[in-house]
């Protein structure tokens, strides 16, 4: 019985690991199609537009934007509470003479680079949403439709900081190239008639959602040279 208490337990922390994994990669899709309107031949008018909804709705900024750094937060530390247990279970390590044989680097490592993402949110936080605060709640700015695509603008003129987002959308990149995939088999969808299908939306998803926001922080810096 308590046995099966535990992997019943296990199972649910794993489910719940997989629902928050989905829940960010869904504000990855929202968060990606935002930011590709400052790649439209508007001169960022569509880009201030949406940057100015998501800044003032209300919905988003005390609902949202809350549940969203909960999300991050829990699914970090879920991360860490499942790793700790799975060392805690099996002390002799796995596959000790041949690990590459048996899993890959990405499964291996996924906890490494999910604390890099971290750093990067964290990064990412630093660079917009903290000046966002303080702009708004801080100085009480009045509000400047046109201010979102010259900050952003800016923010991407600096090498070192392009180069930064690049290195942490590949390692986003292989976190979701196992974590994606991983996510919908722990939540069911894990079987001969979804498995392939599942497998094939994962990869591409893992693969084109950091291709994207890479290619808005290199399109930006390379602009800025012209």
């Amino acid at each position: 019985m308590a046995k099966e208490s535990l992997l019943g337990s296990s199972i649910g922390r794993k489910f719940a690991m997989a629902l928050s994994g989905m829940f960010l990669m869904s504000f990855l899709i929202i968060h990606l199609a935002c930011n590709l309107t400052s790649l439209f031949p508007d001169d960022g008018s569509t880009y201030n537009a949406v940057s100015e909804f998501m800044g003032y709705n209300w919905i988003i900024q005390y609902i949202l934007q809350p549940v969203l750094t909960f999300g991050i937060i829990y699914h970090f530390v879920m991360a860490l509470v499942l790793t700790a247990r799975n060392k805690k279970a099996r002390p002799v390590k796995y596959a000790m003479n041949s690990p590459a044989a048996n899993s890959s680097w990405m499964s291996r490592n996924m906890l490494v680079t999910g604390g890099v993402i971290l750093a990067f949110f964290l990064l990412h936080f630093i660079d917009f949403w903290f000046p966002e605060m303080n702009l708004k709640y801080i100085e009480f700015a009045p509000n400047d439709p046109e201010r979102f695509f010259p900050e952003l603008q800016h923010k991407f003129s600096n090498p070192i900081r392009v180069t930064a987002y690049v290195i942490a959308f590949v390692l986003l990149m292989l976190h979701l190239l196992h974590g994606a995939q991983s996510s919908f088999q722990s939540v069911g969808f894990n079987n001969k008639k979804y498995t392939p299908t599942v497998k094939t939306a994962s990869k591409w998803f893992a693969i084109l959602v950091p291709v994207g926001f890479i290619l808005i922080a290199v399109y930006h810096y390379f602009n800025s040279l012209m």
